[in-house]
């Protein structure tokens, strides 16, 4: 009985944040004009998703769209445009790169540059040290889960082959990386 008890407070607590992230009862009246500044934060709080299956780009955007996390989110389809986007090269030459996502979900097996290889490059540069990288990946092998760890990621999570339990882990990825977590703050020059 205790554990129920806890249980429901818990899935009270849930339910004000599922709230606060799609927008109900968040504060900002719905038809005012708090809704672009709304609209605004969730801008700001860029999803980086490196992924190069299609079809796996179609999947988690979906399920962050059933999760109302209504982010901005960038899709790198191979390792050198992920490195792009976060170093400001190549194609996103020019773009401000002080303004980092607030996670990367990386897969690890990705054309021209694999995903552990995007990963020591990221934890290697002063300016994207600190950002949080979840490894998203189907992989099982336990060799990648160990390097991915050594290699500094945040969070290794293997992709649910049934869609409603990707749709949950999709949804607990938000609750976690974007409302719970006090991140680091990234893009600054440490000392």
């Amino acid at each position: 009985q205790k554990n129920d008890f806890w249980y429901k407070i818990n899935e009270r607590r849930l339910k004000r944040r599922r709230r606060r992230l799609t927008g109900r009862h968040s504060g900002f009246p719905q038809s005012s004009k708090f809704i672009p500044q709304r609209r605004k934060v969730l801008e700001d709080k860029v999803i980086l998703l490196v992924e190069d299956n299609p079809d796996d780009v179609d999947l988690t955007l979906r399920a962050l769209k059933q999760n109302n996390i209504l982010n901005k989110v960038v899709v790198a389809r191979d390792g050198v445009e992920a490195l792009d986007y976060l170093m400001g090269t190549g194609a996103h030459a020019g773009r401000e790169t002080r303004q980092l996502p607030v996670v990367t979900l990386l897969d690890l097996k990705l054309p021209r540059i694999d995903g552990l290889e995007v990963l020591k490059k990221i934890r290697e540069t002063e300016l994207t040290r600190l950002l949080p990288v979840v490894i998203l990946t189907s992989s099982s092998e336990e060799s990648d889960l160990v390097s991915g760890y050594q290699l500094g990621a945040n969070s290794y999570i293997r992709k649910p082959v049934d869609f409603k339990e990707f749709i949950e882990a999709v949804r607990l990825l938000g609750l976690y990386w974007l409302i719970w977590n006090k991140p680091a703050p990234v893009g600054k020059e440490q000392r």
